[in-house]
């Protein structure tokens, strides 16, 4: 009998062991706009989360004057939809320059509300991987205007990005930013009224497809830039996006790397290696539906790689291009060439191969240290030589993956 007491003790010791190691169940944290502590409520909601949890936000309009935090991770955002009567996140009262949205934890799924008037960036994560963006409205109502905050959606040094089903407006940098990041997938996305719509910068392997970029400056950007801890941005594939009519002015802050692109660019490569863009539909871009060029500008990066290289451009469908082109001397190489310049522009420095049958226009300027006073445009063929071999298609993890079915 005492033995069978000890035994039965010992397992119940064992059990109380195994509850107290058991993570707590996960719970859902239902938060209101109403009331004049809303944004307290919603901030004390991210705190007091836990992993596993939902914070779910009702319908209605927070009026929010202070960003708002969460750095716990395998949290969900929950709204009730991103239009009127859905949650929405309204932060023109906002007394701080900071972004609305910040995100600092890991295997965090954003999903069904909205991020109104922010005075910095939308809603922005650094150093947080396995992050879900999934139908989201960053918006600046008043449209595009230079005191708007420079991105929308705005994920950086992260290992697997999903942004899925997010619209964008009035950005003046990128409505969609990516950066210095790995494992990238951005699609079903519409971009408009950006300076750049979608913008992969000085990222390792990503695809940007499904989207929709229009009336921004630029549509879709891939770039490296110098002096940056992740640098040499390659293997991006652009495809299956309508980018057209991105006919904007520029609207960037001055001194800003984006201020400089051109009004009326579809698909901007600059710097990278290792890029495809194929099954696009470019139409209506004023300057180029496609540019690839190297990296001209001033820096003391000494491991800086400035050129374009292995770029292919093949399979698209090109509309209606180079009719009002704003690089330096455009209207004068447009007037001798018929009244437009050819859809793909190309600075002449680094290496691409264009499969589509149509234009290129080449600036002949044969690496970044030549002026582009020295530019002397003509016609080129670029469709000589072996293109590599095609990318793979981008993986997320399957516990991404489920999390937007």
């Amino acid at each position: 009998m005492r033995v069978h007491i000890l035994q039965r003790a010992g397992l119940l010791s064992v059990a109380m062991i195994a509850i107290a190691a058991a993570p707590a169940a996960a719970k859902t944290i239902r938060v209101s706009a109403e009331g004049a502590d809303a944004n307290e409520k919603l901030q004390e909601a991210l705190i007091l989360a836990e992993p596993g949890d939902t914070v779910e936000l009702a319908p209605g309009t927070w009026k929010l004057t202070d960003g708002l935090s969460l750095d716990v991770a395998n949290v969900t955002i929950r709204g009730a939809g991103v239009a009127e009567g859905g949650s929405i996140l309204d932060f023109t009262g906002q007394q701080g320059a900071g972004e609305g949205l910040l995100v600092t934890s890991d295997d965090v799924f954003l999903t069904d509300f909205a991020v109104l008037n922010t005075k910095g960036d939308g809603i922005k994560s650094k150093g947080a991987d396995r992050i879900v963006y999934h139908k989201l409205r960053v918006e600046w109502t008043a449209g595009p205007k230079e005191t708007n905050g420079a991105y929308g959606i705005y994920p950086v040094e992260s290992t697997d990005v999903l942004v899925d089903s997010v619209i964008v407006r009035g950005a003046s940098d990128a409505g969609i930013y990516v950066g210095q990041s790995k494992n990238i997938v951005v699609r079903d996305s519409i971009a408009t009224e950006n300076v750049a719509g979608i913008e992969i910068e000085n990222s390792y392997d990503a695809d940007v497809h499904d989207n929709i970029a229009t009336k921004n400056t630029g549509g879709i950007l891939v770039f490296d830039l110098p002096s940056l801890p992740m640098q040499g941005g390659h293997n991006v594939r652009v495809f299956d996006n309508i980018v057209n009519d991105n006919s904007t002015p520029n609207f960037a802050p001055k001194g800003n790397i984006v201020a400089s692109v051109p009004t009326g660019t579809g698909v901007l490569i600059m710097a990278n290696r290792n890029v495809e863009i194929f099954d696009n539909i470019l139409a209506d871009n004023g300057t180029a539906n496609v540019m690839i060029v190297g990296y001209r500008y001033e820096h003391k990066d000494p491991n800086y790689q400035p050129l374009p290289k292995a770029i292919v451009v093949r399979g698209n469908q090109h509309g209606r291009a180079g009719y009002a082109p704003k690089f330096p001397g455009g209207d004068m190489v447009a007037a001798a060439m018929g009244g437009s310049v050819p859809p793909v522009l190309w600075d002449g420095a680094g290496d691409a191969i264009v499969l589509d049958e149509v234009g290129v226009l080449s600036l002949n300027l044969p690496d970044v240290k030549t002026p582009q006073s020295e530019a002397k445009p003509a016609p080129a063929d670029l469709s000589k030589g072996t293109p590599p071999a095609a990318l793979p298609a981008i993986k997320l993890p399957e516990s991404m993956e489920a999390k937007v079915k």
